[in-house]
């Protein structure tokens, strides 16, 4: 049976899903889980000052198995390699990004590699420095998003880092997503979704509305981009061919940081609600299931 894991800034973990009232595992600030790809194995990031990274058993009580420093300030994101083999967490507070090995348990193993960044974009007030914000695996190079850099940074797996992919000045790049060659980028600081396809790159506002949008998660599921937009407190839906659109529909709640698809299901933490709306996904578009749970703080949603 699946689970629905909610991470955020309330007191904990919550687990839903197994017909019972929803569960809380305590822990401080797990504001980003990530699922190993082979074993119940679930990790949360501590988004805290001195950041922590916390394996855990999955299942309705997840149980710590292991626990490590995150070497930077306030971690946001953790990712696994599809071989199950590395882990890479993005701390935003200094821009330090990580690579651990795990054992055969899905445990960390060894000492980590630790990213350090310099550079800063034109903002001032969320640009001074470096911010890692989402680490990605893709055809064996770690991909890390720099919304204080304007790029996203690459590394091989031994950290050697390798040239990155430069974004316009100004975007604030936080999530991205691949589809082979094509590269998905959402801009918190200036509201858009770039295609890149070699030299070709399309961007286009991701939502509609003419106030302002801090951009937060972006997903690519079959031959659509779903983007949450906060501000205008709406997910918006785009073909993922040209970035065309298909839809822009309300979340139910106030500033959806994060969502997360499960078949015809979208899962969605609206972060100042204090809730998780559950949509339906008819012909890809999300439609109000007129379900929710309420969680404090919400800011992202696995499923596993």
């Amino acid at each position: 049976m699946k689970h629905v894991y909610v991470g955020g800034y309330g007191p904990g973990i919550v687990t839903i899903g197994d017909g019972a009232e929803p569960r809380l595992t305590r822990v401080t600030s797990p504001s980003f889980l990530a699922a190993h790809p082979t074993l119940p194995v679930l990790y949360a990031v501590g988004e805290l000052e001195r950041g922590w990274l916390t394996a855990y058993e999955a299942g309705p009580e997840p149980r710590p198995l292991d626990e490590r420093p995150s070497e930077g300030d306030s971690p946001c994101h953790v990712a696994v390699s599809p071989g199950g083999d590395l882990l890479a967490v993005a701390n935003y507070g200094d821009g330090t990004a990580i690579i651990y090995h795990l054992d055969e348990r899905g445990a960390f193993a060894g000492e980590p590699i630790v990213l350090r960044h310099q550079g800063s974009g034109p903002n001032p007030d969320r640009q001074a420095g470096p911010h890692a914000h989402q680490a990605v695996f893709h055809d064996d190079v770690l991909h890390v998003s720099d919304l204080g850099t304007d790029e996203i940074r690459r590394y091989q797996d031994d950290g050697t880092p390798l040239r990155p992919i430069p974004l316009s000045a100004g975007t604030g790049p936080r999530h991205f997503a691949f589809d082979g060659p094509r590269l998905y980028v959402a801009g918190e600081l200036d509201g858009t979704v770039t295609l890149i396809e070699g030299e070709r790159r399309t961007t286009v506002p991701a939502s509609r509305s003419q106030g302002p949008n801090a951009v937060s998660h972006l997903h690519l599921e079959r031959d659509l981009v779903y983007v949450a937009n906060r501000g205008p407190d709406t997910v918006t839906v785009l073909r993922a061919a040209d970035l065309s659109p298909v839809a822009e529909v309300p979340t139910g709640g106030h500033w959806p940081r994060h969502f997360a698809i499960d078949g015809d299901r979208m899962y969605v933490a609206n972060q100042h609600s204090d809730r998780v709306d559950i949509f339906t996904l008819r012909d890809g578009v999300p439609e109000p299931a007129e379900a929710a749970y309420e969680v404090e703080s919400p800011a992202c949603v696995l499923i596993m």
